[in-house]
């Protein structure tokens, strides 16, 4: 179930004093499977764009398809499409509401018109796919840490059994252990049920270590769309727009001006150490 992106365009405030275009003729593939992370300043557009994803928003302008379906077109199943494309917000609290977390989980399953059992199913399978602990299942998800909230946000949505999880900023706040261990768990899950995940992120750390390609959204435009090698090669120009590449980039890089022969390639730390010692053992033979 891809999603094509054609030529879209988005205007806030139209027609005002205080129109401003957020997106500006956008055009994306995105192929089933596929962990993609969408990295850029703030007011870049990211937000905007993964609104549109699941029809939360409308384009000014160009269409968007799902499944070879436009979803502008007027016959076109709204709900359906929700169901199928998930959206996980930045702050998990503004999408809890019940008076406990598996009560909250059973929400978006029970809307769509299943039967008790297969709600229940849903929700226990959900919360046990992000690692929440079965203890806390009847706990209120106000009592929570920050990491258990993102986890039970995560699993409502999941419970949809959507094909496509849209993750905006989900580790945002976290301590760099409960982050870790939530992009782990999505991580997980995208391998053992081949969803597409699409995480927005300020942390190019994360996107480095879990995607599998980088979109680069930059006033409203994209700047890059490959494999993360291949994006932070590009660090020069990333820093002119506020945003930069993981440290790794710079520690290879600096050990390739001291005169190392290592490639620039590496992203995370595994690639880093590979190359270095391939490096080093390069250097001894001569």
């Amino acid at each position: 179930m891809a999603i094509i992106v054609d030529h879209v365009s988005f205007i806030y405030e139209p027609d005002t004093p205080l129109a401003h275009k957020a997106l500006d003729d956008i055009c994306l593939n995105i192929p089933d499977g596929q962990f993609i992370g969408i990295i850029g300043h703030t007011g870049s557009g990211k937000s905007t764009l993964v609104q549109h994803l699941n029809g939360l928003m409308t384009a000014t302008e160009g269409h968007i398809y799902f499944d070879g379906e436009d979803i502008y077109d007027k016959d076109f199943d709204k709900k359906k499409l929700r169901s199928h494309v998930g959206l996980v917000f930045q702050y998990p609290e503004h999408q809890l509401f019940e008076i406990d977390v598996f009560t909250d989980v059973c929400f978006g399953p029970k809307n769509l018109g299943l039967d008790k059992k297969e709600v229940e199913l849903r929700a226990y399978e959900a919360l046990r796919q992000v690692g929440f602990p079965d203890e806390l299942f009847y706990q209120s998800p106000f009592d929570l840490s920050g990491g258990q909230k993102r986890r039970v946000a995560i699993a409502g949505v999941l419970a949809m059994k959507p094909k496509i999880l849209i993750l905006d900023e989900p580790t945002a706040g976290l301590d760099p252990q409960g982050r870790e261990e939530i992009l782990d768990q999505i991580k997980k899950l995208q391998k053992e049920t081949g969803i597409t995940i699409i995480l927005v992120s300020h942390s190019m750390e994360d996107v480095a270590e879990y995607v599998d390609r980088i979109i680069v959204m930059n006033k409203g435009k994209v700047m890059y769309d490959d494999e993360p090698k291949e994006v932070f090669r590009h660090y020069c120009e990333l820093e002119e727009i506020g945003l930069a590449a993981p440290q790794i980039t710079y520690i290879i890089k600096a050990l390739k001006d001291k005169g190392l022969p290592v490639n620039e390639g590496p992203t995370t730390v595994d690639e880093a150490v590979k190359e270095i010692l391939q490096a080093l053992q390069k250097k001894m033979q001569c």
